[in-house]
């Protein structure tokens, strides 16, 4: 999920109450919910970390393990710099640093938890294993998400300010939000099955469906047979599976593409995150352009909107 999804979710768990359990908890809650994400500043370009993050700071240790106890011992840090500084506080909440851990490690699992929710997938067993996990019900951008929590949290906040019992509207958001999300589950669910269906006996390696921005009810599938992929769409309310299209193949064992994961380590990294690696192959006399992209992010023939590229000479005489 994108960070203002994470950050409404930190900041609404807060405004249902939890914030205050102890001082600094609706920031614990909010950083917290943010925290796997700092793996964007170990990426090799500006760009890519965006794209290509998800690994250990994600996962179960790192990210439900490790890093909890580290933000709150920075917060509680600051906290005791605040104190030593004469700092007054405008909650009067006191310093509970089990509740500071606590609130910390429910924070920050949030951030897996949603990302799972996504096509973009989680390496949840990093760093021991290296596979990918996904559930597909929200597209990395919800407005129907952003508009329930963020309106939730408005009017929590008014009803505060104003001395009126302030936790219920957020308490029912979470509900709902809850709803929607078991709802989407139920749906790409459905759409797995309708895909499978379609198959009959043969195998399906990898199969992914993903909302689109607005309509969270439809699915755009993608599926990998043996070694190449098919597109379709799914509507709940319409027709159900749309047309399949014909199988293309990956063409990760053509000579040329090997022959670039060899010569460019930035496309092998690539390769290596890409969850369903879709080669290109384009010649001319001097050089071969090979290009991976991953099909999730690309629709009936379209080219992946996530792509890497590199260039191979031919050796010909005179180039």
């Amino acid at each position: 999920m994108d960070n203002i999804t994470h950050s409404l979710t930190g900041w609404a768990l807060g405004q249902a109450g939890l914030k205050t359990r102890t001082r600094k908890g609706l920031a614990v809650l909010i950083l917290g919910a943010n925290m796997p994400d700092i793996d964007v500043f170990f990426g090799w370009v500006g760009w890519e970390p965006l794209a290509m993050h998800r690994g250990f700071t994600h996962g179960l240790v790192g990210g439900a393990l490790v890093m909890p106890p580290l933000l709150a011992g920075l917060l509680w840090l600051l906290d005791r710099w605040q104190v030593g500084r004469g700092a007054t506080f405008t909650s009067g909440l006191p310093m509970r640093a089990g509740w500071l851990v606590a609130l910390a490690y429910l924070a920050t699992l949030t951030h897996p938890l949603m990302d799972l929710l996504t096509t973009y997938s989680v390496q949840l067993l990093s760093p021991f294993s290296s596979a990918w996990f996904h559930s597909d019900a929200l597209f990395i951008i919800d407005v129907w998400l952003w508009l329930l929590l963020a309106g939730s949290i408005a009017w929590s906040r008014v009803r505060e300010r104003k001395g009126k019992p302030w936790r219920r509207p957020v308490q029912a958001a979470i509900a709902v939000m809850l709803v929607y999300i078991g709802l989407n589950l139920l749906i790409s669910q459905r759409a797995y099955a309708a895909v499978r269906q379609w198959a009959g006996g043969r195998p399906i390696d990898a199969l992914f469906a993903s909302p689109p921005p607005l309509e969270s009810w439809r699915r755009r599938l993608v599926w990998r047979e043996g070694d190449c992929y098919r597109w379709s769409r799914y509507d709940p309310l319409g027709a159900g599976l749309g047309p399949v299209t014909n199988c293309r193949p990956s063409l990760l064992h053509d000579p040329l593409v090997r022959e670039a994961l060899q010569r460019d380590p930035a496309l092998a990294r690539f390769l290596r995150w890409s969850v369903l690696p879709l080669a290109e192959v384009e010649r001319s006399r001097c050089s071969v352009k090979v290009s991976i992209g991953d099909a999730r992010y690309q629709d009936f023939g379209s080219r992946s909107r996530l792509r890497r590229e590199t260039i191979v000479p031919t050796g010909r005489p005179g180039c």
